[in-house]
């Protein structure tokens, strides 16, 4: 299984009244650790949007389990937790400088046609970025 890892530097604008990094802020940071993870990988979201192809998030979950504080660096781990014909679910964990896990969480997607939200396999679009989804994934679909 491959884990790909981004920093982030958490902003006092990321915050909230008590000084707690706002739990919305959970959402956008796995969505930076998709993005990396593509990268890592040696593929982009942006040449999906290009061809025509949208990524939709199904569900989402995000377990917290330790407050996070303006000027911390969180640290994103995003994987493929598993990867099918229509559906992948990333997860993700965001923890503390010090190894402590602030959050857990994964997001299930599905790949459709720009024009009219109709799934699509990857494997047919980008065999090669399916074929990679499938070697470094953790289980089965």
């Amino acid at each position: 299984m491959f884990i790909s890892e981004k920093e982030i530097e958490i902003r006092y604008a990321e915050t909230d009244q008590m000084g707690v990094v706002y739990h919305a802020n959970y959402l956008v940071w796995m969505e930076s650790g998709r993005t990396t993870l593509f990268q890592d990988l040696g593929f982009t979201y942006a040449g999906l949007e290009e061809q025509g192809y949208l990524s939709p998030v199904v569900d989402i979950s995000v377990k917290y389990k330790a407050a996070m504080r303006y000027g911390q660096v969180a640290k994103v781990r995003t994987w493929i937790e598993s990867h099918g014909r229509l559906r992948t679910i990333y997860g993700y964990e965001i923890v503390h400088e010090d190894g402590t896990i602030a959050a857990t969480g994964f997001s299930e997607h599905v790949l459709v046609k720009k024009e009219n939200f109709r799934p699509v396999s990857l494997a047919k679009i980008d065999p090669a970025w399916d074929s990679k989804y499938h070697e470094v994934k953790r289980v089965e679909a």
